[in-house]
Order: structure tokens, then sequence, then C-alpha cells
């Protein structure tokens, strides 16, 4: 009876103390977060629960399972077995309350500052830490992991006395990834390009959806994803539409006929840009820029607040402004002038050879 009794009251203790722990932690973060509703850290908290309880169960199961009689034959499998679940739980429960702090940090600050451009370099920074954090939390917890086997002491031992050649051997053989996982940290604090930016690489036009310490990930437009390592952006030039300001200057172009109302045209964009929403009411103009035999190129200057707004001034005085001269002033679209084609004056047939010569021998013979 007590080889059942005493398995049953170790297992069940266990499991049960660490329902119980898990529910009171529970109760306090909960009764934390309802009285601190401005800081999202105790809800976070929350959220790790489980590698919680997990670290709890094992560390009780690893101290008390040698009081089973009947498990004492497999104690060191399963010691050694708790004692994994012990690391790597642990390991969990330090992300999730690393990434609890970063994050809880990073809302704060995106409370009090106003400046969208210095809270997105902010996430990214918090992003790449958060990375940085986890891998070296994730390659000690492995390391620790392989340490508690008795046979990968002695090789870890002779890995650390070749640390030198190994890392030399490492980064000679992995220059490119070296590259840009310090381009990444670059990217991070230069504050070159950040989580949100407006940018045009490579003749795409789209926005920096995701930093990572070796790769970026740039969402087009059309709903693609251009994934590119960051070395791209330390090593060429490219275009960043939310450095500084995210305000912005479009232009539209027309070419139209000579004649076309160039004043009336000027108060017509005035009235479009009125009714558009888009527009910033920062300035605009018309002018015309250049002249060709047959058409004036005239162009229009809007302003808005950022590159999706601009897209949509350009495209919408375009549409309205060609709309109306069409209606109002069709005489002012360009046109191809045609007309019937003229023939050729009449032309003298040549002379032939004889009377060439006849001619050529005129003031030598003296005959008529």
């Amino acid at each position: 009876m007590e080889n059942v009794i005493r398995p049953l009251a170790v297992v069940g203790g266990a499991v049960a103390l660490t329902v119980l722990l898990g529910w009171a932690t529970d109760l306090l973060l909960r009764k934390a977060d309802e009285r601190h509703g401005e800081t999202p850290l105790w809800d976070l908290l929350r959220r790790c629960r489980i590698p919680y309880q997990l670290v709890l169960l094992a560390a009780l199961l690893r101290g008390s399972y040698a009081q089973v009689p009947w498990l004492r034959a497999h104690r060191v499998g399963i010691g050694q077995t708790l004692t994994l679940v012990l690391i790597g739980s642990t390991a969990w429960l330090v992300i999730g309350i690393a990434g609890a702090v970063v994050e809880t940090s990073y809302s704060r600050y995106a409370r009090m500052h106003r400046d969208a451009a210095r809270v997105r370099r902010v996430r990214t920074q918090v992003t790449l830490i958060m990375r940085v954090v986890s891998a070296t939390v994730g390659v000690v917890a492995v390391a620790a992991m392989l340490l508690t086997f008795p046979e990968m002491r002695a090789a870890g031992a002779s890995l650390l006395a070749s640390a030198g050649i190994l890392g030399i051997v490492a980064g000679v053989a992995a220059q490119s990834t070296l590259a840009n996982l310090f381009a990444g940290l670059q990217i991070a604090f230069g504050d070159m390009v950040r989580i949100g930016d407006t940018v045009v690489v490579d003749g795409e036009w789209g926005t920096v959806e995701e930093i990572t310490l070796t790769f970026l990930t740039v969402r087009t437009w059309d709903e693609r994803r251009i994934t590119m390592p960051v070395s791209y952006f330390t090593s060429r030039p490219f275009e960043n539409w939310s450095r500084g300001t995210p305000q912005m200057t479009g232009t539209v172009f027309w070419y139209l006929d000579h004649s076309a109302p160039v004043e009336a045209m000027r108060e017509k964009l005035r009235d479009i840009l009125r009714h558009c929403a888009a527009w910033d009411g920062r300035a605009y103009g018309l002018v015309v820029t250049d002249t060709t035999p047959n058409t004036i190129e005239v162009r229009a200057l809007v302003t808005a607040k950022d590159a999706d707004d601009i897209w949509t001034v350009r495209v919408t005085v375009r549409e309205q402004l060609i709309a109306w001269l069409s209606a109002e002033h069709p005489y002012a679209l360009p046109r191809v002038n045609t007309s019937d084609a003229v023939k050729a004056p009449y032309q003298i047939p040549s002379p032939d050879r004889s009377t060439l010569r006849k001619a050529y021998d005129f003031p030598r013979t003296g005959r008529v």
C-alpha cells in the first residue's frame, strides 16, 4: 500500500501545490492589473503562467521524486529529465518576463511622446533587443542542458579552450552572416530605417514591415513582401520617405494644346483641392514647365501629410482636371493636325543625251 500511496502523495502533492501557487500568483497579478490599469505589465506577466507553473512543478518533482522507492532504480534518468525540463521552462519564463518588461517600457514611451518617427525608432530598437535577449537566453539554456550530461563536460571544456581558433574560423566562414548581424544592430541604433517607414528600394515602393538581425521585409503597395538582407541598407542608397517629417510634395503632369486655359486651370485646381480631404493645405501651384511644337507641359504641385495621402491627392487632381478639360475646354486637349497630301509641283523633263551633246557642241562649231 505504501508503494502506491507515497507516489500518489508525492506527484499529487507537487501538482496540487503547483496549481495552488499558480492560482494565487495569477490572482495577485489580476488585482495589480485592476489597480494599475495604466500599465500593461501585470497583464503581460499573467501570460507567463504556463512556464511559471512548469518551473514550479519541475522543481517540486526534482526535489521529491527520490522519496518514491520504486523510482530509485531510474533515479538518474528521471532526475536528468526533470533537470532538462526545469532549465527549458526557466528559459521560457525569463524570455516571457523580459518581453513583458520591454513591451511595458515601449508602451509607456509611446504614450509620453507624440512624435511618430521617434516612436517607430524605439519600436525597431525594442524589437531587435528582444530578439537578442531571446537568442542569448536560448543559447545559455541549451549550453546548460548539454553541461548536465557528464560526457559533454569534457567537450565543453575543450570547446572553451579552443574558442579563439573556432571564433576565427567561424568569422571567416560566416562573414556575410556576421556582416548582416552587425548591419542589423547598426540599423537599430543608427536610426537609418524603422518599422513603418515608407521606402523605395530597387524601384519598389513599400512600407517596412519587419526588421530582424539578418533580414528586412518591405510590404509593397500591392501586398507583396520583399525580403532583403539588412546589409543592403548599409551599403546602398535608398529612399526613405518617412525620414524627418512624413509630409510630402507631389506633382501631376498634363500635355495639352497650346491654347489650353492655364489661368482657368489654376482656379479649377484650387477648387478641387478645397474638396479633397487628403490635401493638407500647405501649398499648391500650376505652371507651364515645357513646350514642344505640338503641346505644352503643365505641372501641378500639391502637398499632403504622408505618402498615402499624396498618392490620393495626385490621382484626384489628375482625374478631375482631365474630366473638366474634356467637358469645358475640349480644344485644350492635345491634337494631331492632319490634311490632304499636297501634290508635288510639275517638273520639266530632263533632256536626253543627244540634246546635251548638241548644246555642248554649239559654242565650238558655231552651228545653229
